[in-house]
């Protein structure tokens, strides 16, 4: 790989979108041990970044030569191309001089606004992406693992699982190391795995069984809805069972190997990982 581009100037600075998510948490943190100045983009932040409000957009672009998008909740969601549109106008107008959009596989809507990025005038890299393995530790599933059943629409279609390191380290070496500007990385694990290979391979690493419960998609998303969910989560929880997973996305891609030169992590070894954490240990 190439040395880092930021360490010859103290001038790059990199926004970073969603920096307290999965993939902005991880890429933050990698940006920091590199020595790459970091802006946080989140509502939390100081300034803040909120996708629902353009007022503070301007003063967390000022300065920035490269951003990581990650738009939440997913670029799939109703307006997500008017917010991306009006960020690579800000960003161009700020001389921000390359863009890295987490998108979405086999979304048409993501896929949407990856051409608004693409024809931004700015240089630009799409890390898309399956769907991720922490979706079991860190998202909506991990209560299920810790019962010991996920609940889920009933699908036999596989998927190949992505780890969110990998994906984090693919956005970083876009962000900090040249070759990767006009590169669409689609990244995926390395092994296609159905629901149910995920319950059986969850159980060899927790030593318990956990078991994949099927249930039509309507009662899961109105399950998920009365338990009090969001109603953004609802509706991409019912658009990704009822669409992305129809088989369009059931193949492995090389994405991670081109990026980083190294084979993706498996499913098994994120497992183990996670299970010797103890947070999956069982609850009633």
């Amino acid at each position: 790989m190439n040395s880092n581009t930021f360490n010859d100037t103290t001038q790059e600075l990199v926004l970073v979108l969603g920096a307290t998510g999965k993939t902005g948490r991880r890429i933050v943190e990698s940006l920091e041990a590199k020595g790459v100045p970091v802006r946080q983009g989140s509502r939390s932040a100081t300034p803040s970044f909120d996708w629902n409000n353009e007022d503070n957009w301007d003063e967390c672009l000022a300065g920035a030569t490269a951003v990581y998008i990650n738009y939440a909740p997913d670029l799939a969601m109703p307006g997500a191309t008017d917010a991306i549109r009006a960020l690579t106008a800000k960003a161009k107008r700020h001389g921000v001089q390359h863009l890295v959009l987490l998108s979405g596989r086999g979304e048409e809507e993501a896929q949407a606004c990856e051409r608004i990025v693409q024809d931004s005038g700015i240089d630009w890299t799409i890390v898309r992406a399956s769907w991720f393995n922490q979706n079991f530790s860190e998202g909506a599933f991990v209560e299920m693992v810790q019962t010991g059943q996920i609940t889920l629409p009933d699908v036999d279609t596989p998927e190949p699982f992505v780890d969110v390191d990998d994906i984090a380290e693919v956005a970083v070496v876009a962000l900090t190391e040249p070759g990767h500007a006009g590169e669409v990385y689609e990244v995926t694990g390395p092994r296609m795995l159905s629901l149910a290979d995920v319950a059986a391979e969850l159980s060899r690493a927790t030593g318990r069984e956990i078991a994949y419960v099927p249930v039509p998609h309507d009662a899961f998303v109105n399950g998920v809805s009365e338990s009090g969910a969001p109603k953004d989560v609802v509706w991409m929880l019912d658009y990704l069972f009822a669409t992305v997973l129809d088989g369009r996305n059931a193949y492995l891609t090389n994405g991670v190997q081109r990026a980083l030169g190294r084979p993706p992590k498996d499913f098994a070894d994120y497992a183990k990982e996670i299970a010797a954490t103890g947070l999956w240990k069982a609850v009633a």
